[in-house]
């Protein structure tokens, strides 16, 4: 039977979810970050358009692909799997559906004329067009026992004295959802400031707890009444990972973040998901360290392009031509780098 390439769009792809998802489930364990409904949750919360690839063969899903249309006045047009996530790219049966979904994707990226296609793939998949990849970061990530009381023993006993510190100082953790949101992007927001980075709307981690509302919540440390480390923690099935994690750079010294992550890993625990994934870091980088010490395991990662104009690493926030706007960035009001950075960001792939 021949196998088709098909594209559902917004106007189709909610009713379409509950048919993709049970294909992305069919090896039992997926990271909630390759969920199609993220397509949904892009597009509500920075504006892409999307589109996702289906490779049937009658009524047989063999294959995959979620893409987002970029797009801005600043940077241009790009076609990406997917923005903000660390993991995307091409899910299918056999290497000829995955061949077929690309060949699909690298037409539908000259009709719109995006600058680059962007594959965010773990293992790279071999195709004439993707000419262009990145293999420099690797995902950090920690295999986890069966309870905390485990977990615990298994930590270096430095990582256990700086959670214990943090305990001292009466530092808090509370969960939640729609509720913790202020609290979560004050944090957030001004520790993007701080790193120099624009930070995503509030609308998009809005949509996220609407769109994954029994797999997204939130965790907020508190020192006293104040709100010092948050994050967004997300359930796959048997994977947990926290795309959005941040503390304040002036209760560094508290050890908040440090338990701010010892409790994202007990709640993992707590769910029953074997996987912790700390996101992408660069090889021996500080990032990388500072998940190294929990334990976290290199894997790699393969982000594929296919290339249209310019270089994939233009836009990489570590190519030399952005030092002066990190610097500019960081020394910005918080109010005036909440109201344009969500502008901004929401056109970087």
């Amino acid at each position: 039977m021949a196998t088709e390439i098909l594209i559902c769009t917004d106007a189709d792809l909610a009713k379409e979810l509950p048919r993709f998802e049970s294909y992305i489930l069919r090896s039992g364990q997926a990271a909630l970050s390759r969920h199609p409904g993220w397509l949904l949750v892009l597009h509500q919360g920075l504006s892409h358009c999307p589109y996702c690839l289906e490779a049937r063969e009658g009524n047989t899903i063999r294959g995959l692909l979620p893409l987002a249309y970029v797009q801005s006045l600043l940077f241009g047009r790009f076609l990406v799997s997917l923005p903000y996530l660390n993991s995307g790219g091409v899910m299918a049966d056999d290497l000829a559906i995955a061949r077929s979904l690309i060949d699909r994707a690298v037409q539908l990226a000259d009709d719109l004329k995006v600058r680059y296609l962007e594959l965010r793939h773990e293992q790279p998949i071999e195709h004439t067009a993707l000419i262009g990849q990145i293999t420099d970061k690797v995902h950090m990530r920690l295999p986890l026992p069966a309870n905390s009381q485990e977990l615990w023993t298994h930590l270096p006993s430095k990582v256990r004295n700086q959670i214990r510190q943090g305990q001292k100082v009466n530092l808090t953790i509370e969960w939640g959802g729609h509720e913790l949101l202020p609290l979560f992007y004050d944090v957030f927001s001004e520790n993007m400031r701080d790193l120099g980075t624009p930070a995503y709307s509030l609308r998009l981690f809005e949509g996220i707890l609407d769109q994954f509302p029994d797999r997204a919540e939130l965790a907020v440390v508190r020192h006293t009444s104040v709100a010092v480390a948050a994050a967004l923690l997300l359930h796959g099935w048997g994977v947990s990972e926290a795309p959005s994690a941040s503390s304040l750079r002036h209760y560094r010294a508290s050890n908040a973040n440090m338990l701010l992550y010892w409790h994202l890993l007990k709640r993992t625990v707590k769910r029953g998901n074997q996987i912790f994934d700390f996101g992408r870091s660069t090889n021996d980088s500080s990032n990388y360290r500072a998940k190294k010490q929990w334990g976290a395991r290199p894997e790699p990662t393969a982000w594929q392009y296919y290339l249209r104009r310019g270089s994939a690493a233009d836009l990489w926030p570590d190519n030399p031509k952005y030092q002066r706007f990190i610097r500019l960035w960081q020394h910005l009001p918080l109010s005036a780098t909440r109201w344009i950075g969500p502008w901004i960001v929401r056109g970087i792939p």
